[in-house]
């Protein structure tokens, strides 16, 4: 996961992103619209309130997606690979971005005005809906994630987290999936600190179910890495 290589039609698609959602043919057509960029590491490609209204869709690498609180505070809300469409939202109703997506290590994808993807979902009705289906997903990924986490320790958050994204990008069959992460980002994705997070993946990697390295979290055992999700203790 994670790479940068543009990947051909007969390529693997996560199931959770758009290109994973439609045939070869509708694929082929969302990978013509628009016009290719790339961005290098800790680029900023959209910013939170922004009136733009294109979407990005991913072709190679990796972008976080985050927002500020109202106390100042920046919060990770997701993180996107290749295969997924990302500023959907602003490229449909035209409103204000809700949040700023930076890339994380070099990143390849096609960079679609609001009007083309509009066009393109009226003329492809079957795209339409992948899109839709794919919009939804993520609104039910964020209502999982606050159920999740309520209740829920610092071990239990990040081994939840870790499983999910495990889950939604890597190879069906495959027992290990890496994720390139770092700790600062894993912990504001579970909303904890960094101290506490980096205790959590300590109790992970000493567990056998995970091992990390720079920017990198490798997941050795998903079923193990499910257990201790399953089994984590109220906060």
């Amino acid at each position: 996961m994670g790479t940068t290589r543009v990947r051909g039609a007969g390529a693997y698609w996560p199931s959770a992103g758009l290109l994973g959602r439609v045939d070869e043919t509708e694929r082929a057509i969302l990978m013509g619209l628009g016009h290719a960029v790339a961005y290098p590491p800790g680029q900023i490609t959209i910013r939170e309130a922004e009136t733009s209204d294109f979407a990005l869709l991913l072709l190679g690498g990796m972008v976080k997606v985050t927002a500020h609180a109202q106390d100042g505070r920046e919060a990770l809300l997701a993180v996107r690979m290749a295969g997924d469409l990302v500023g959907e939202f602003a490229g449909i109703d035209g409103r204000p971005r809700v949040g700023t997506v930076t890339a994380c290590g070099r990143v390849l994808a096609r960079y679609i005005l609001r009007s083309e993807l509009l066009e393109c979902t009226k003329q492809h009705p079957a795209i339409g809906l992948a899109l839709s289906a794919s919009v939804v997903a993520k609104m039910r990924t964020a209502t999982g994630r606050i159920v999740d986490f309520t209740g829920c320790d610092v071990l239990g958050r990040l081994a939840r987290i870790l499983h999910h994204l495990a889950v939604i990008y890597g190879r069906p069959g495959q027992r290990v999936a890496q994720l390139p992460l770092s700790q600062p980002e894993m912990a504001t994705l579970v909303g904890a600190a960094e101290s506490s997070v980096h205790k959590a993946l300590r109790a992970l990697r000493e567990s056998g179910a995970i091992t990390t390295g720079y920017r990198r979290i490798t997941i050795l055992d998903l079923d193990h890495l499910a257990r201790i999700a399953v089994a984590a203790e109220p906060a």
